[in-house]
Formats: structure tokens, C-alpha cells, sequence
């Protein structure tokens, strides 16, 4: 197993990582994105997000996608948006190795924080992220405006 930086010709795979992290996340009819809109965003001269794979011979089992912030408190972080390895092949480190290099890559760049989600029934990775010294806050709460919402609110701002 190798963990690398993602290239272009990875984006087909990371998509179907994605998906199938859908659908764990009992979301299966939520991927909007393409491959298209992967390359095209991560891969420009200014790119929306950095991806690392975890490869086992010649096929991606694995990725973590991840993309500056700006905290008004710390300046620039890290968003570790998600972490993914395919059901097939969890429970091998693969996971870990990818969690190590996010980690890595945050503390070469001098970043102040890494932050990212995770939904409250994902015990084994709560504890996981608990276990590496990370907190996992109970007094914040994760806040989304999707798209239909957004229309409507607009709408009504607009009536």
C-alpha cells in the first residue's frame, strides 16, 4: 500500500470512493459532483482542494480530500472534508495512513488547525479521531444551507 498525492487521471476513482461514502452515510442520492467538476477544480492553476489516495497495486481503496480555511481566531487551517476507504478493505490501516498524511501535510504548511465532520452514530471513527488527541466537540453544531434552501431564501429576500 502507497499513500500519495492525487493526479488527474485518479478523479474517476475518487469519485466512486465518494459515492460509496454516500452511501455509508445513508445518503445515496446526494453526489452532485463529476468527474469533470474534480479535475476541473482540483487540478487548475488555482486549485480548490488537494486529494491523497491510498493504493493497493494499481487500484485507489482509498483518499482524503482536503482544503484551506481561514479562521478569524488561528488564519489559515485545514478542512479535512472527507476521509474515505472502500468497505472492502477497512480495517487495514488504510484509513490511518491517510489520517497521518492530512496530519503531516497540516503541520509542514504550519497550519494552526485541522478541522472536519463526523456523524455522531460513526463510533469506531469518533473514537479513532479521539484516540489521535483530536476533540471532537459536543457544544457545536454542524450548520448547512443546501441549495434548495438557499433558493428560498433568496426568493424570499427578493419578495
Amino acid at each position: 500500500m502507497k499513500v500519495r498525492e492525487a493526479v488527474k487521471t485518479d478523479m474517476p476513482q475518487v469519485l466512486e470512493l465518494i459515492k460509496e461514502l454516500a452511501i455509508f452515510e445513508k445518503e445515496p442520492d446526494v453526489v452532485d459532483v463529476t468527474v469533470l467538476d474534480l479535475e476541473r477544480e482540483g487540478f487548475s492553476d488555482n486549485p480548490l482542494f488537494t486529494c491523497f489516495v491510498a493504493q493497493l497495486d494499481e487500484e485507489i481503496v482509498g483518499a482524503a480530500l482536503i482544503y484551506y480555511r481561514f479562521s478569524t481566531w488561528k488564519g489559515r487551517t485545514l478542512h479535512l472534508e472527507d476521509l474515505i476507504v472502500k468497505e472492502a478493505h477497512r480495517g487495514k490501516g488504510l484509513g490511518e495512513a491517510l489520517y497521518k498524511e492530512v496530519m503531516k501535510f497540516a503541520y509542514d504548511q504550519g497550519l494552526k488547525r485541522v478541522a472536519w465532520d463526523v456523524l455522531d452514530w460513526n463510533t469506531g471513527a469518533i473514537r479513532f479521531y479521539e484516540r489521535s488527541g483530536a476533540n471532537v466537540l459536543k457544544t457545536w453544531r454542524v450548520v448547512h444551507m443546501d441549495e434548495k434552501g438557499l433558493k428560498n431564501y433568496i426568493e424570499k429576500l427578493n419578495e
